[in-house]
């Protein structure tokens, strides 16, 4: 058995020092420390795959990071680890648990998971290692999960067992004060604007510094369209992660930061906005651009005629949210938001359609992902 700080403290040492993730019984003295850490900063996230999407953002801001989970949870990292760390080759420090493991008795969720977990780190290319349980161990694996990290830009595992970190007190958490946000409604009930013409008010209207991503899908490809800068990252399969992305990146540089985020993404994972409430942001934009359908495989209807995201993202603690569906209005919109203190959240309706003959990014993902990162660093 370890102590928290038996690796905490040589992986900080080593750049590590982003946590984030969810809880499991097996991770819990680890999870206090690194929350009570002053070594470490650690972000809790409302699911799995929405942790990974908050280190990727962490680590184009140049932090080294670890994203924590149960073994259970991993199947939520599925998709963000192979469509989103995969191609644009962002590693982390992945620390699953290894519940159900043979000659432990368990829950009977755990039982499939509990054969396959390695293996599926490895069907995703994620080599991995078991988490050190004497203090001995952990200088040796902290060097192989570099050297692999050197060679393959992806992430590398660790799997831990149940009782390999003692005990570690949870003192009080400090709750991040936020004030009553305000909400705005500016629909005019007119035509409304298309994707692209909004697309290129954000470019006319964003300052230079600002760090935009854009959802995958036709949104990033009608913005590279418009125009190709280091400031852009154009996300790939991912769906749901790039206000994740953007949490990330927003809490660790001083820039500012745009999410352009889609209705059918920003369905998939609404707990991220709770997760931006909490974090609170000032520096975050997240603009949800709203045509009610699936735009990219056919225009099939998504559930948003139900929601209003604004008002979601008041519930979730944004300082404001701002409902619209003029291209004037939405303009007026961006600007109160980029003089204004965040994070806000404007709900932009949009008419459905694209480009026709639309292209795609010719800039492969692992180029894009490390001339955004060199964009933040500078």
């Amino acid at each position: 058995m370890i102590q928290a700080d038996d690796f905490i403290i040589p992986a900080q040492e080593r750049g590590y020092n982003f946590y984030t993730g969810v809880p499991c019984s097996f991770l819990t003295p680890f999870i206090n420390r690194a929350i009570t850490s002053d070594r470490t900063d650690y972000v809790g996230a409302a699911s799995e795959g929405e942790a990974v999407a908050i280190a990727a953002g962490a680590w184009l801001a140049g932090r080294k990071t670890v994203v924590m989970c149960q073994n259970s949870g991993l199947g939520n990292c599925v998709n963000p680890l192979t469509s989103l760390n995969y191609p644009f080759r962002i590693p982390t420090l992945l620390i699953t648990t290894w519940r159900g493991q043979p000659g432990v008795k368990d829950e009977p969720q755990h039982e499939l998971m509990s054969q396959i977990t390695q293996s599926l780190l490895e069907t995703m290319r994620i080599r991995n290692l078991p988490f050190p349980r004497m203090p001995d161990e952990i200088t040796a694996i902290l060097d192989a999960m570099e050297a692999e990290i050197s060679i393959s830009n992806l992430p590398f595992g660790l799997v831990m067992e149940k009782g390999t970190v003692g005990d570690e007190p949870l003192v009080d958490q400090a709750v991040i004060e936020t004030t009553e946000g305000t909400y705005q409604n500016l629909s005019k009930g007119g035509d409304r604007p298309n994707r692209y013409a909004l697309l290129e008010t954000v470019l006319g209207v964003a300052r230079k510094e600002t760090a935009i991503i854009a959802t995958t899908g036709k949104c990033g490809r009608e913005l590279f369209t418009i125009a190709d800068r280091d400031a852009h990252l154009y996300q790939v399969g991912s769906m749901g992660c790039a206000s994740g992305m953007g949490l990330g990146v927003a809490l660790n540089t001083t820039k500012s930061v745009m999410v352009l985020d889609g209705d059918g993404a920003a369905l998939m994972k609404m707990g991220t906005l709770a997760t931006i409430g909490a974090q609170a942001p000032a520096n975050l934009v997240h603009v949800v651009l709203d045509n009610g359908v699936h735009d990219s495989t056919g225009g099939q209807a998504t559930m948003s005629p139900h929601v209003n995201f604004a008002e979601v993202a008041i519930a979730c603690g944004y300082r404001s949210g701002v409902f619209c569906d003029s291209q004037y209005e939405f303009e007026m919109a961006l600007k109160t938001a980029q003089e204004g203190q965040g994070p806000t959240l404007i709900h932009a309706k949009i008419a459905p359609g694209s480009l026709d003959n639309l292209g795609r990014p010719t800039v492969k993902p692992k180029d894009v992902a490390r001339r955004f990162q060199s964009f933040l660093a500078s």
